[in-house]
């Protein structure tokens, strides 16, 4: 959908899903049909929230990495607005800027193209050869980029054509800049915790801030004051007064992972997450006003555990959403945000999970797992060089079972981390789950099937299934999400039937839109991009499903069919 998504202001309605499932009742209503189902958290209205950049029309224009999409802002109410659909030329918008003319520039990440979309709506490709281009501002009418790479580079890019310029190259990961009161232009530099500066001329670069936390992005307020937003879980923001005593001001606004802010004519700051979206404008007390609820950038993996707590693996943390299935907000949601989420780590590129006590174990996109120990707040990497890790299972005797995608195969690895091959030559299996009798079964996401994964070898259970993804055993079932039809399936393991239990799930892209390929990798330094995501299934201790629907940032407890009442 390319339109309005809907406003949220306090006390408004509900925040409507794209996939049109009703919000009070949580039931279908021209939403899911068959089994009863119920959000625990509320829809996403931006699926992570990038550059951030105030346009001539007074409205915040907020890049969505992840959802491929810019939508503008009504900064009073909340009101949102798709203006870049997931359908146009641009890939994944990570920043953006608006030229004198009105103009925005785009910095399209994974591809690493830059965009320019005029006040028409009309698209030119500016430059196709940039890598990782993040950080992007304009200086009247000239254009400047910056590459989120290793050893980047700032260039000047030039929108009527001629080659890029190179300003300066050393980068150690840019991100979000702009040009300062004395016409110099500030960036970040992400892994060494400066800031620098460089005339736009071309000049030798300068350090101006060192030690600075996290630094993610750089903004300037009305007065000149500069602000640097930290991309950790506290939401830091220095504010450093470079041009009086140079005195240093902490505010921990609590907003994990900053990524981006914006200034309007009246002063007031609004602050971007890449973790976890929304639109929040921040007072310089730290006291905040959440103009767009945040939520959940997936949700992908999905896990319980025993005390009932829902996790999530959320691409960049783990997440739960507030409530429990008794409807009630769980010890991890009695602290949530509005949004209903509350952040437990970041935890980069997290995909799968699975509970286990007091732990949790993940596969990430980086090619890892690793097990985070709730009680310590540590993390270990068990396992790492994997090619595209996704679904995640655990056996009775605590070895883990990984789905790993991209290199087709299926492994085990045992309490002291060494791997076995369970599985090989197979296609693209995305998720593994484990029946009560110790029997593993995988999904192949790409043939439509479902495998048994005997010693003999892979047995077929199930086939003609679209797209399984998310798999789950209750009793003799083996429920699995088919996102090709938007269904959840039943496969009886005793008799090899298979029924549908719920259709219409808000599930995958949105009605219309053809999800585009898009690579493992970022160009240049091997950062994860957009690949492998996933909707994920789990069940729970009482005999209910937890689906993770990815096509609207909301975690679904779906009840048996046996406990629906004749009115629902």
């Amino acid at each position: 959908m390319s339109g309005t998504t809907g406003s949220r202001a306090a006390g408004s309605a509900p925040v409507p899903s794209r996939f049109d499932l009703d919000d009070d009742t949580g039931r279908g209503q021209g939403g899911i049909r068959g089994r009863q189902a119920r959000r625990l958290n509320a829809p996403n209205q931006l699926w992570g929230s990038n550059g951030v950049a105030l346009g001539p029309d007074g409205r915040l224009y907020v890049a969505q990495f992840l959802a491929g999409r810019i939508s503008a802002v009504d900064p009073v109410g909340g009101d949102v607005d798709t203006v870049v659909p997931m359908d146009s030329p641009v890939q994944s918008p990570d920043d953006l800027a608006f030229g004198a003319d009105g103009s925005m520039y785009i910095a399209d990440l994974v591809p690493g193209r830059v965009w320019r979309r005029s006040p028409a709506g009309e698209y030119t490709l500016v430059a196709d050869d940039v890598t990782n281009p993040n950080g992007i501002t304009c200086v009247g009418d000239r254009l400047f980029v910056n590459e989120m790479t290793f050893d980047g580079r700032l260039l000047e890019l030039f929108p009527d054509g001629g080659a890029p310029r190179v300003l300066t190259q050393g980068l150690a990961l840019g991100n979000a800049m702009q040009r300062g009161p004395d016409g110099h232009l500030y960036y970040p530099h992400m892994l060494t915790g400066q800031v620098w500066r460089i005339p736009p001329d071309g000049g030798a670069p300068e350090v101006v801030a060192e030690d600075v936390h996290e630094p993610v992005a750089v903004r300037f307020d009305q007065g000149g004051v500069l602000h640097v937003l930290s991309r950790g879980v506290e939401g830091i923001v220095t504010r450093i007064d470079l041009h009086g005593t140079g005195s240093r001001t902490l505010v921990t606004s609590g907003l994990v992972g900053l990524d981006n802010a914006a200034f309007d004519t009246e002063n007031r700051m609004y602050v971007t997450s890449y973790a976890s979206g929304g639109v929040t404008e921040l007072h310089p007390d730290g006291r905040t006003r959440e103009l767009v609820p945040r939520g959940l950038d997936g949700p992908y993996g999905v896990t319980i555990d025993l005390g009932g707590t829902v996790y999530a693996a959320d691409h960049y943390r783990v997440a739960s959403p507030a409530a429990t299935h008794e409807g009630e907000p769980s010890s991890a949601g009695r602290a949530a945000a509005t949004g209903g989420v509350t952040t437990h780590t970041l935890l980069m590129f997290a995909h799968g999970i699975v509970a286990d006590g007091d732990l949790l174990h993940l596969t990430s996109q980086y090619g890892q797992v690793q097990t985070h120990d709730r009680t310590t707040g540590t993390t270990r990497e068990r396992v790492a060089g994997l090619r595209q890790p996704t679904g995640i299972a655990l056996r009775p005797d605590g070895t883990l079972l990984v789905a790993e995608t991209g290199a087709g195969r299926v492994i085990a690895v045992a309490a002291d981390d060494t791997v076995t091959v369970v599985a090989e030559g197979l296609d693209r299996p995305v998720d593994v789950a484990v029946a009560p009798d110790g029997h593993c079964y995988a999904g192949e996401s790409r043939l439509g099937s479902v495998l048994r994964l005997d010693d003999g070898g892979p047995v077929t259970v199930a086939e003609g299934m679209g797209t399984p993804e998310g798999l789950a055993v209750l009793g003799d079932d083996l429920y699995l999400v088919d996102t090709a039809h938007r269904t959840l399936r039943a496969v009886d393991l005793t008799t090899g039937r298979t029924r549908t239990e719920a259709e219409d799930l808000p599930v995958g892209p949105p009605p219309g839109v053809v999800p585009r390929a898009t690579p493992a990798l970022i160009a240049g330094g091997g950062l994860p991009g957009l690949a492998a995501p996933f909707a994920g299934l789990a069940a729970t201790p009482d005999g209910a499903l937890l689906l993770s629907a990815n096509g609207e940032g909301t975690v679904l407890r779906i009840e048996p069919a046996a406990r629906r009442t004749p009115d629902d």
